[in-house]
């Protein structure tokens, strides 16, 4: 795997990828990075795929500008759309995979028309309710300026209990570690202004738009997250070529607490839609 650092749009993205094959973009979640994806950067790509992982704004080795407009997510798409044409990949070639955060942006991004295909891990469409749109930007914000105050050990301390992650208590002890270690490696203006530019909040609703994508989707979610399995469940109705897998034994990060599952379901996804293009 090669390391980088890409320019677009006046800003640096950090790029984690692997040269030939066909290309599967990579996006993590909320303070997550490309490296977050651990040994599924290396098995994806032992298996004949391009693999590009990237850092999103303000995480990793991204920068992190101070304006929080810069985060949005339509600002999101261009940068990783820059990036893909940086590196040389052409419209129709990459399938799209994002996790949580990055799934949200990269269910936005799908609507470019760039990508043939998108794997969604635990992810949403936004939030259809005003209101509630609202008070998720309230507590965004909250949360935001307590990162500020705070700094980022004393913030992921608290991330880290949060009942959306119980499940990963049962992770191997050295993974726990690195996942950690991986988490504190953010800034916390970046992270800060990220929840400001693309969080829930903020973003808009993509509930009446998921009929118009006509592409091949696998929605991925973990049994034990009820909260995403339902929502996973609902997309599924809506979306008119949707693949759902609820993986039994997972929580909210199913690439980390059943990594051998999250692999094979993706694998398996990969060739089919790359069969199925060679096929037209």
């Amino acid at each position: 795997m090669e390391s980088m650092l890409v320019q677009v749009n006046g800003i640096r993205l950090g790029v984690v990828c692997q040269s030939g094959g066909p290309t599967l973009v990579m996006l993590h979640g909320f303070t997550g990075s490309a490296a977050g994806w651990g040994s599924h950067l290396d098995t994806l790509a032992s298996r004949g795929w391009r693999v590009i992982a990237l850092d999103l704004p303000g995480h990793g080795r991204s920068d992190a500008p101070d304006d929080p407009r810069r985060y949005a997510i339509e600002n999101c798409q261009h940068d990783i759309l820059a990036a893909l044409q940086e590196l040389g990949v052409n419209q129709g070639e990459a399938v799209l995979l994002g996790y949580s955060m990055g799934g949200r942006i990269a269910l936005y991004t799908a609507f470019s028309g760039f990508f043939r295909a998108l794997i969604l891990e635990s992810a949403s469409p936004g939030l259809e309710d005003p209101a509630e749109r609202e008070q998720r930007r309230s507590s965004d914000e909250a949360l935001a300026a307590s990162i500020e105050r705070d700094g980022v050990p004393a913030f992921i301390e608290r991330w880290e209990k949060l009942p959306l992650f119980a499940s990963q208590n049962t992770l191997p002890a050295e993974a726990r570690k690195a996942l950690r270690r991986q988490r504190l490696n953010n800034r916390a203006s970046g992270l800060a202004q990220s929840l400001r530019g693309v969080g829930v909040g903020v973003q808009p609703s993509l509930h009446a738009r998921l009929p118009t994508l006509r592409i091949p989707v696998l929605l991925i979610a973990g049994e034990l997250d009820t909260k995403f399995t339902a929502i996973a469940r609902s997309m599924a109705r809506s979306l008119p070529q949707s693949q759902l897998c609820i993986v039994p034994g997972a929580g909210h990060a199913v690439h980390l607490e059943q990594p051998e599952e999250f692999a094979s379901l993706v694998g398996d996804f990969l060739i089919h839609t790359r069969t199925n293009r060679q096929g037209q």
